[in-house]
């Protein structure tokens, strides 16, 4: 008696997920990408981008971490988010543009990378001082729900949301440059007469968004494949 394999020797393929993005910068961002994608020397290639985008983000929260002690270490964090936006962005853009995509590869990559770089990035918060390291375990626990539901929602609905609402992950960069230039002048804020760290004070909006967004956003995607697959 024959049986039957349980997992096919050939790989399987992935239906094309729409790439979705709303976000402020979206348009000028795909313009500048494509811009300098069309001029990038021929030696440089995707993957020379995406170690870019990750070495550059794990170097963020090493100069994080090391600001606590010196808080110029702030700047090299502003260099690191640039380069990161540079690599993390300009990677898949150069693959279309020279036709070389390869979806299952590069989707997976592109993702687990942001997974460790975002870890990174927290655990070098953490470390920094600035804010109490319960608020950035807060915030990365609520990025990493948010990202697992858009990908769970890029393989069941072939939709990959990459911002919400108006918020992507240039305007994210661009609004932790913002609070490294004012952490330059004092990490602390006062609200109410409370004098607190900024970055907790950021962190409980970010991670409040996140949550709620990620709770609303599983719910109506629930709903949505409840309609569309209906029991017999």
């Amino acid at each position: 008696m024959t049986t039957q394999p349980l997992i096919s020797a050939k790989p399987s393929t992935c239906l094309p997920a729409q790439r979705v993005n709303h976000s402020l910068t979206a348009s000028i961002e795909k313009r500048a990408l494509v811009w300098m994608a069309n001029r990038a020397p021929a030696w440089l290639a995707s993957d020379h981008l995406t170690i870019l985008g990750l070495n550059a983000q794990i170097a963020a929260g090493i100069f994080y971490a090391l600001a606590r002690y010196d808080r110029r270490a702030l700047l090299l964090v502003i260099l690191c988010i640039g380069l990161n936006w540079l690599g993390d962005s300009l990677d898949g853009t150069l693959a279309r543009v020279r036709f070389r995509q390869r979806p299952r590869y590069g989707f997976y990559v592109d993702h687990i990378v942001d997974v460790f770089g975002a870890v990174a990035l927290m655990c070098g918060l953490g470390f920094s001082g600035f804010l109490h390291w319960q608020m950035a375990l807060a915030m990365l626990i609520a990025f990493l729900i948010l990202s697992a539901e858009s990908y769970l929602a890029a393989y069941s609905l072939t939709r990959f949301q990459l911002s919400q609402g108006i918020f992507g992950p240039t305007e994210i960069r661009i609004l932790l440059i913002i609070g490294n230039l004012a952490l330059l002048h004092s990490p602390y804020a006062t609200v109410f007469g409370h004098r607190m760290f900024l970055f907790d004070i950021a962190g409980v909006i970010a991670a409040g968004s996140m949550s709620v967004m990620a709770v609303a956003i599983a719910v109506r995607h629930t709903a949505q494949l409840y309609r569309e697959e209906p029991l017999p």
